[in-house]
């Protein structure tokens, strides 16, 4: 089998990072084409092995792009195309037809209650959402809760396929000599109880909560927040006038130390924290609180699909938190206090193991053999496309 994967940017996101890890476990031989900003994640895809082609898109209404990904896809030969993300879901969903491929698969990374992606779900987005839809022959959701969504909006429900997302569990274990580096490196105290938060430093996700709950807990205890985002100036100006500034680490996107050397990485990261927040109040999976519980942290989190469609047994260290910085700084310090720093061996509890990413990738490799026994309907004519926005230039990768 033949696949080519198209998604609408490649820099540093869930999503993205999501693709590239199935990649390496999908027995499948696969191509990618980013519609837009080939970033840090189309670096570390060439890096694997996996061709890598920028189309150029301008903006949400460069229909231009639609005959280039159209003769793309029927010059590769594939036997089926899957998107990801909005923009590449609509436009790649039409050019998959105009080229008449067998199947169109997609994926639903980020579909919440009342945005997707961080855009507004207005009936406008809605209906493109569904008038696209309708082009391809299964939509992948990464949670029970999203595939409700989905239902919710109108897709039917036989249409709808749950795969949630994976994680390296290998990759993620926790090592004690790891943590020690990484909190050397970091310039952490001895003795310092770290807590993390991991994602985009965007308005949605609410880290300023935790920079103001660290206001509240005592001088020994520290924030690091790994990623980047158009939020991190304004997290920065909140821990001064909140008096943590001395006591807030921020990574950046790309991990790197005081000196601008390369830093750790995510599990490195992961390995230097006592305990993992996500005050994020609408999420699709919860990617961030997974990737804790697999290091063997103790997870505070305000919406995580992913654990509250197992069992409470599957995630004993994971509790739900509602409420402000004050409510999450009291679980922050009962947490504590129950739990301590761990220098010492943590597990991962089965909810982690759960979504161990070789089970994700052959629960896919079921889709795509369902969507190829599938006849094809006729093409729906092409929706309009989205408003425009604006688009990073291409960089380094192979133009289409």
């Amino acid at each position: 089998m033949k696949a080519l994967h198209i998604i609408t940017g490649l820099g540093v996101g869930g999503a993205e990072q999501q693709l590239r890890l199935l990649l390496r476990h999908l027995p499948v031989d696969c191509d990618v084409v980013t519609l837009t900003n080939p970033g840090p994640v189309a670096e570390g895809l060439l890096a694997d092995g996996v061709h890598v082609v920028h189309l150029g898109m301008t903006g949400n209404r460069d229909l231009a792009a639609l005959p280039r990904l159209a003769r793309l896809i029927r010059t590769g030969g594939y036997d089926l195309v899957h998107t990801h993300l909005y923009r590449a879901c609509l436009y790649g969903r039409i050019a998959a037809r105009l080229a008449g491929v067998r199947a169109v698969v997609a994926t639903e990374h980020s579909l919440g209650d009342s945005q997707m992606e961080g855009r507004p779900l207005t009936p406008g987005v809605r209906a493109l959402y569904l008038a696209g839809e309708r082009l391809g022959s299964a939509t992948v959701a990464v949670s029970p809760t999203v595939a409700d969504r989905l239902q919710r909006w109108g897709v039917p429900a036989p249409r709808i396929e749950v795969v949630p997302n994976g994680i390296d569990l290998a990759r993620f274990r926790f090592d004690p000599v790891r943590r020690l580096r990484t909190r050397r490196r970091l310039g952490l105290p001895e003795g310092a109880y770290v807590v993390g938060g991991v994602g985009r430093l965007a308005a949605a996700k609410r880290f300023d909560v935790l920079v103001r709950a660290l206001a509240l807990l005592p001088p020994d205890c520290w924030l690091l927040l790994v990623g980047g985002g158009p939020e991190e100036h304004l997290l920065r100006r909140t821990a001064r006038e909140a008096g943590v500034a001395d006591r807030v680490l921020l990574t950046g996107e790309r991990p790197c130390l005081p000196d601008g050397s390369p830093g750790p990485d995510l599990p490195a990261l992961a390995a230097a924290m006592d305990v993992l927040a996500s005050p994020s109040p609408e999420e699709a999976f919860g990617l961030a609180a997974v990737e804790g519980l697999a290091s063997g942290l103790p997870v505070l989190y305000a919406s995580c699909p992913a654990i509250e469609d197992l069992p409470p047994e599957a995630a004993p260290t994971a509790r739900r938190v509602t409420g402000g910085a004050a409510e999450f700084a009291r679980a922050l310090a009962e947490t504590r206090a129950s739990h301590g720093p761990v220098p010492g061996m943590r597990t991962a509890p089965e909810a982690a193991r759960h979504y161990c990413v070789t089970r994700s990738a052959a629960r896919l490799m079921d889709v795509y053999a369902t969507a190829l026994t599938r006849p094809l309907t006729p093409p729906a004519p092409p929706p309009p496309p989205p408003s425009p926005s604006p688009s990073p230039a291409s960089q380094g990768v192979t133009p289409a």
